[in-house]
């Protein structure tokens, strides 16, 4: 796995100035392993920028599924990337069928597929796809981020337990 950090703040640093760009990105497999692997190191890199993660957790699910399912080509890896910009996160997802663009679907009633774009839409501010030098192509969600609520006293001493 090739990965490439910039920006990560450690636990206790001491704060960034505004205007401060973060950045993470990785190359994974792509396979269901690769696009499970992409949640884990999203939540972790935000958690530890110091970012709430739940509802990019599920946009960087599903994009990765289908950069997995539905982009790939034996022997090539999808490319995730993570901006954080003032109060914006960008999650990028790179594939490289380029020939295949993401649509939202109505799925069927009974299906057990299909609602992925559906949640990424949903769950972000707004979403798109870039084409890229051909084969490539990047799904793109922003979501806006809101300060980490201060640990309230009765939380802090429940997960002390």
């Amino acid at each position: 796995m090739n990965q490439r950090t910039q920006g990560i703040a450690e636990h206790g640093s001491r704060p960034e100035p505004p205007g401060t760009v973060r950045n993470f990105t990785v190359l994974l497999s792509s396979t269901p392993r690769g696009a499970r692997l992409a949640r884990l190191l999203a939540v972790d890199t935000l958690r530890s920028w110091g970012l709430p993660h739940e509802r990019a957790s599920h946009v960087v699910a599903e994009l990765s599924a289908n950069a997995a399912t539905h982009g790939r080509l034996p022997g090539r890896s999808f490319r995730l990337t993570l901006y954080v910009i003032g109060t914006t996160l960008r999650v990028e997802v790179t594939d490289t069928r380029g020939d295949r663009l993401p649509a939202p679907q109505v799925p069927e009633a009974e299906g057990e597929s299909g609602r992925g774009l559906l949640l990424v839409e949903a769950l972000a501010d707004r979403w798109g796809v870039t084409g890229e030098r051909f084969p490539r192509k990047t799904v793109w969600a922003e979501l806006g981020l809101s300060a980490p609520e201060p640990e309230s006293d009765v939380t802090a001493r429940s997960t002390r337990r």
